[in-house]
């Protein structure tokens, strides 16, 4: 399997943008990107891209340059990031290219996501029933894995206070003022278990990552972070998933998360506990708290003593979402995969300033998780 590094990474500010369309912040995180790599819009030789609503991602070349590529779009709920980069990885491994550019980008309005179900395979009576509004799946199944395991809601709050506090110390964060746990706890209950503080918000950016062979890297003479592994899975039966929340089938629910976790780990011939820094998709707080044990970290149940202890911390043994995930950033959903990619990046290079995990750590871990039941997974590492 040819070996594949990333050479480049970039953002945009996130955050609301009056004045700045999700186009320009693509391209502002397209020019960091390439900047970052030390090349140019015309070296890269195959791209993949996408939004969930601020435009068609290959007519990007309108504004970087009508070079001929070939540029697929991609939209994958919010592993669309995710998605793209498994496109160009694959396309360095197959030989197709030796550089690839992997984008995303998105610019929602205020308020929650209103998605249409005909456009999810559902009849209008699943939206007529509330079935569509995302906050409530998120309360139920956060509700149900905290009667079974165990997981009291001051845990909630205590994500959420750090996903605040290292917010803070990210310049292209969106939530930049830490909050006590108290207030995140004390905040208008939206879907219960749930307040106001726990969720991230539809919001505004960008994110690109270009991607080279190992002979591209060297002649490039480029900073490169190998991706040891990447993998994209979708929902087997008995999922209990966003738009689709019912226990189906016997015991508990299977998990895409699990299925793409467990895939990188495999492929990368390493072990969860290997990993020194993590980035895992927080929709909520409760997200976060389960993906710590479906991705294979930690035992379900046992989150709640590992968040008490700091173990997550940026200075922790498990730091997680060392950049304030997207509870401070937002989700804008076509570029959070990438944003979390980015994240790592910088990190394995010593890069984080402020949010710098110590210790120079050597192995990340990524993961998003979308609609209707769709998750991808890397482990890069240097």
């Amino acid at each position: 399997m040819n070996d594949v590094n990333i050479i480049g990474a970039g953002l945009s500010k996130f955050g609301r943008q009056p004045g700045t369309s999700g186009r320009q912040m693509a391209v502002t995180a397209i020019g960091a990107a390439l900047d970052d790599a030390g090349i140019s819009w015309p070296d890269v030789q195959v791209a993949f891209g996408g939004s969930d609503g601020a435009g068609l991602a290959d007519t990007l070349v309108a504004e970087l340059g009508f070079t001929g590529i070939p540029f697929t779009n991609v939209k994958n709920g919010c592993a669309t990031g995710g998605s793209a980069l498994v496109s160009a990885v694959n396309a360095i491994r197959s030989g197709a290219a030796d550089i690839a550019l992997a984008v995303g980008f998105d610019k929602h309005p205020r308020g929650a996501f209103d998605p249409i179900p005909a456009e999810w395979g559902l009849d209008d009576g699943y939206g007529d029933a509330g079935l569509m509004v995302t906050t409530q799946f998120f309360g139920s199944k956060i509700a149900r894995y905290m009667g079974v395991h165990g997981i009291t809601p001051p845990t909630l709050a205590k994500v959420a206070e750090k996903a605040y506090r290292n917010g803070a110390l990210n310049p292209n964060a969106w939530r930049r003022e830490p909050m006590t746990a108290d207030e995140i706890a004390g905040a208008a209950m939206v879907n219960d278990p749930l307040t106001r503080y726990m969720f991230c918000s539809p919001g505004e950016g960008g994110a690109a990552v270009v991607v080279a062979s190992a002979e591209a890297t060297r002649r490039l003479g480029a900073r490169g972070v190998q991706v040891r592994a990447i993998s994209h899975r979708t929902r087997r039966f008995g999922s209990f998933e966003v738009f689709s929340p019912a226990v189906q089938g016997t015991g508990e629910p299977v998990s895409v998360t699990a299925d793409a976790a467990t895939a990188a780990f495999e492929q990368a011939g390493i072990a969860p506990g290997d990993v020194d820094v993590a980035q895992l998709q927080d929709t909520e707080s409760g997200a976060e708290i389960m993906h710590m044990a479906e991705c294979g970290f930690c035992e379900h149940g046992a989150q709640e003593q590992w968040i008490a202890e700091g173990r997550t911390e940026i200075g922790g043994v498990f730091p997680v979402n060392t950049d304030g995930g997207c509870i401070a950033n937002g989700e804008p959903i076509g570029a959070s995969g990438l944003r979390q990619i980015h994240e790592i990046v910088t990190q394995l290079r010593g890069d984080g300033g402020d949010r710098q995990v110590p210790g120079a750590p050597k192995v990340g871990f990524t993961h998003v998780y979308g609609a209707p039941g769709i998750s991808a997974c890397t482990v890069l590492t240097v």
